[in-house]
Order: C-alpha cells, then sequence, then structure tokens
C-alpha cells in the first residue's frame, strides 16, 4: 500500500508537471518536452543490459554480494550510459528527423541524464532486493517534486522554457539518484569491484535485456514514433493521454516490485500459484481503473488541461482498453525473469513489440496519436495472451487460473485486514 500510494503521489506529481508545462508553453512545448524525455528514459533503459533484474535477483539469492554489485552497477552505469549517449547524438547527426523538431543544445541536455536513469534503476532494484522499500519510495518521490516545484516557480516567474523544464527535470534525476548512493553506503556499502560478479551479472542481464528492452520499446516507442512521424503538437496531444493512460501500468508495477524478493526465493510452483492470485487481483482492479478513465476522459483532458487538448479523449478512451493486457505482460513476465526463465518471458514483449511498431507505422501517419493509442492497446493484449501461455507451460499453472474467479476483492479485503492487525499489534 505503501509503495502504491507512492506510485499515484509520483503520478499527481507528474501530471501536475505536465498540467504547468502544457499551461505554459501549449501542446507544441509540451510535445517537445515529452520527446526530450522520452529520448533519455528509453536510450537508458535500452541500455541497461539486463543489470538491475541480475541484482534483483543476485542480492535476493546471496546477500553477501550486495556491496560488489553496488560498485559494479556505478561502472556499468557510467560506461553503459556514455555508450548510449554517444550513440543518440550520432544517430542524431546521420538521420534526419531522428530528434524531431527539437533544438540539438537541448538533447544534449537530455542525454546527460542517461547514466543517471541506468544507475537509478540498477541501485534501485538492488536496494529492494533487502525489502527496503521505503527508501527506493523516497527516492522515487524526490524527482518529481524537484521538478513540480522548479517548474512551479519558473512559471510565475516567466522563465519556463523547454530548456529550464529539461534541466529541471534532470536536476531531479540527480536528486533520486543521490538518496539511493546515500542509503545503499549506509547500509550494504560499496565494496570493490569484481570481475566474477559482474560476469554472473552481465550473463544473466543479456538475457534478460531483450524482455526489458522490447517492454521498454512498447511503452515508449510509441511516443518516439509519434513524434518523429506526426509532430510535436499531435505528441503533445497524446502525451497527455499517455500521461492519464499509465495510471493502468501503476498497480502491476507496484506488484511487480512488490512480489520480486518473494518470487526469487520461492519454489517454482508455489511462485507460479502466488503471481497467478495477484494477477487476477490486479485484472479486476485494472478493468475498475478502465470504466473510470473512459467514463472521466473529457475532464481529464479537456476540462483539467484545456480545449486545445480535446483530441486527447479518444486517445485516452483507447489506452484504457489495454489494463489487463498491460497486468499479464508485467506481472506474469516478471514471475518468469524471477524464476530464472528471462528468454521465455521476452517472448511476450517481442510479440507485443513487433507488432506495436508495424501498427504505429501504418497508424501514426493516418490518424496520429489515435492510431498510436490503437497500436498500443492492440500490441498490449497480444503480449498477454502470449506471456499468459508461457507462464502457463513454465511454472505448471493451468489458464484457468489466471481467470478472475469473482472472490479477489473480498480476498484482498481480508489480507488487508489481517495486515492492518498485525500492524497495530
Amino acid at each position: 500500500m505503501a509503495t502504491y500510494g507512492t506510485h499515484l503521489t509520483v503520478s499527481v506529481l507528474s501530471l501536475v508537471s505536465v498540467l504547468i508545462v502544457a499551461r505554459t508553453l501549449g501542446a507544441t512545448g509540451r510535445g517537445e518536452m515529452a520527446f526530450l524525455v522520452t529520448i533519455a528514459t528509453l536510450s537508458a533503459q535500452l541500455a541497461l543490459v539486463g543489470i538491475p533484474d541480475a541484482n534483483a535477483n543476485l542480492a535476493g539469492a546471496h546477500s553477501e554480494l550486495r556491496p560488489k554489485l553496488a560498485t559494479n552497477s556505478l561502472i556499468f552505469s557510467a560506461v553503459f550510459g556514455l555508450l548510449a549517449a554517444v550513440l543518440v547524438a550520432a544517430l542524431a547527426d546521420l538521420i534526419p528527423g531522428f530528434t524531431g523538431e527539437l533544438d540539438r543544445e537541448v538533447v544534449w541536455i537530455a542525454l546527460a541524464a542517461i547514466p543517471l536513469g541506468i544507475l537509478r534503476w540498477c541501485l534501485n532494484l538492488l536496494v529492494q532486493a533487502d525489502y527496503a522499500f521505503v527508501a527506493t519510495n523516497v527516492a522515487w518521490l524526490a524527482g518529481p517534486i524537484t521538478t513540480v516545484m522548479a517548474n512551479g516557480v519558473m512559471a510565475l516567474t516567466g522563465d519556463l522554457t523547454v530548456t529550464t523544464a529539461i534541466t529541471a527535470w534532470v536536476g531531479g534525476q540527480v536528486l533520486s539518484v543521490s538518496i539511493l548512493i546515500g542509503y545503499v553506503a549506509t547500509h550494504a556499502g560499496f565494496g570493490r569491484p569484481s570481475v566474477s560478479v559482474g560476469r554472473r551479472a552481465l550473463v544473466f542481464g543479456v538475457k534478460a535485456h531483450l524482455g526489458r528492452t522490447l517492454a521498454v520499446g512498447n511503452t515508449r516507442a510509441d511516443q518516439w514514433i509519434v513524434g518523429s512521424l506526426a509532430g510535436s503538437k499531435e505528441l503533445g496531444l497524446y502525451s497527455v493521454a499517455v500521461a492519464w493512460a499509465e495510471v493502468i501500468h501503476y498497480l502491476p508495477g507496484v506488484l511487480s516490485m512488490i512480489q520480486r524478493p518473494d518470487l526469487v526465493r520461492a519454489a517454482r510452483d508455489k511462485a507460479g500459484e502466488f503471481a497467478a492470485r495477484i494477477f487476477r487481483v490486479a485484472a479486476v482492479l485494472g478493468i475498475a481503473i478502465t470504466v473510470v478513465l473512459i467514463v472521466a476522459a473529457p475532464i481529464l483532458c479537456v476540462t483539467i488541461f484545456g480545449e486545445e487538448f480535446r483530441g486527447s479523449i479518444d486517445d485516452l478512451r483507447v489506452l484504457a482498453l489495454s489494463s489487463v493486457g498491460v497486468a499479464a505482460v508485467f506481472l506474469l513476465g516478471n514471475a518468469l525473469i524471477a524464476q530464472r526463465k528471462p528468454l521465455q518471458a521476452s517472448a511476450a514483449e517481442a510479440t507485443a513489440l513487433i507488432a506495436s511498431i508495424a501498427l504505429n507505422l501504418v497508424l501514426v501517419p493516418i490518424w496520429g496519436g489515435l492510431g498510436a493509442a490503437i497500436a498500443a492497446t492492440l500490441a498490449f493484449t497480444l503480449g498477454g495472451v502470449t506471456v499468459s501461455v508461457v507462464f502457463s507451460r513454465i511454472l505448471h499453472v493451468p489458464l484457468r487460473a489466471l481467470v478472475p474467479r469473482g472472490d479477489e476483492l473480498p480476498w484482498l479485503w481480508r489480507k488487508a485486514r489481517e495486515y492492518v492487525g498485525v500492524a497495530r499489534s
């Protein structure tokens, strides 16, 4: 509950930041800001090489490795982050439109955040392997709080531009990473770099990286395609719909992190049973969130952001339909990775990404953001079906165990009351 509450708070803060930028700079300015953040986050995720997943599994199973994993994470983040930034810069020079309509200088500011993004994910899963969710929640909140405060002050003083907004965002990333580094330094500590541990992390990480790369592509590539093919204004409209639709990602995202330490330590049959139960709960809650988003779309897009964003309504309603597929891809894929089956988890992500890219390339030039929304929903649904079949076969869980039975919310309520009772005692 604490971690999900953090997710919701971060979501609200992020939306406030989006609102400030959108109201001050308009749809085009919002689109440029969304494009920059997409460049930085997508590049960082693609350059992770699966090290965060390796940290989670190795630290969860072998606590004595945590100091070496922490130091190795610093090295991996610096090396992979620099390589990714150089590669993006080179592609921007070689391919017209690769970074849309953005100025070169502002792109470089975004690229500076790539090593920070890699290190944040590496340390985040390393710390959570020891169930230290309070520390990661604090770090998670620090970035959006800093960004909202900075953007709000600059908007009031008339200093808010795309350049200052992306600079504030990078500053928030710096603060988040600093908090995680401080926690690691005062607990597990930073040990001597280890070639052997680094090799183990890379071997597992490369296997997991395929799935992570494909997952990032499924959640971020659409915005890059919209920005490149349809322009900054269309991306500004679509990004508002995405900002609201990300609510359906938060619950399965949180549950994936919370389950991970237990799933790493569990026997295969127990892991499958546990993951299936949590998926059913997430599916039911996801359907409820979908209904709310569809009904409230005009208020969320127009009443809050302004008449200029009316084009976001249909985008949001279509994106909301992907909730069950998102839950399956996140939760069942996470269970496979935790049970040391990362390549099998990648099958679903590969299916979804191939469908997403193909559909985006066809639909975005015709319908812009709405085409991207249709592509995302179809891709996640197809990925959800694929991962369900793989999960069933690998962890020996019948497919019928993934179908909600009607007792999910009562079960969740009983568990909540049990935990409250334990906390009070």
